[in-house]
């Protein structure tokens, strides 16, 4: 199957990447405030419950916010058509497909149009 316009294909994977990655962003956001406002609800006087609270209103976003910030990252590399960010985008797409169904269907996308030779030929 031959691409007609490969760059738009390299648009594409970019802003997919860079607009669901802000969109994970925003989640760890979320995640954070909601964390926080339920650990106002753990008793004070449960040592453990509070500590456990603490950890995972503060691992949980960061984890997110990592793989958000991770994506967007990869997106705007690739914007400068070099081959190292097409490698990184492989890379980060690959990850992406373990996030089951929209990650999957995003990294698939991205490996596909990116292994194309018409795109290589791009980053050369």
């Amino acid at each position: 199957m031959e691409i007609k316009n490969p760059k738009s294909h390299v648009t594409l994977v970019a802003a997919l990447h860079i607009g669901l990655g802000a969109l994970t962003v925003v989640g760890g956001i979320i995640i954070f405030i909601v964390l926080n406002f339920a650990g106002g609800f753990v008793e004070e006087f449960d040592e453990v419950g509070t500590l456990v609270m603490n950890y995972i209103s503060t691992f949980l976003p960061l984890l997110v916010f990592f793989f958000g910030g991770i994506d967007i990252l990869a997106g705007l590399v690739l914007f400068t058509y070099k081959q190292w960010g097409r490698v990184f985008m492989l890379v980060i797409s690959a990850i992406n497909c373990l996030n089951i169904p929209i990650g999957t269907a995003k990294g698939v996308y991205s490996i596909w149009a990116l292994m194309q030779p018409q795109v290589m030929e791009l980053f050369e």
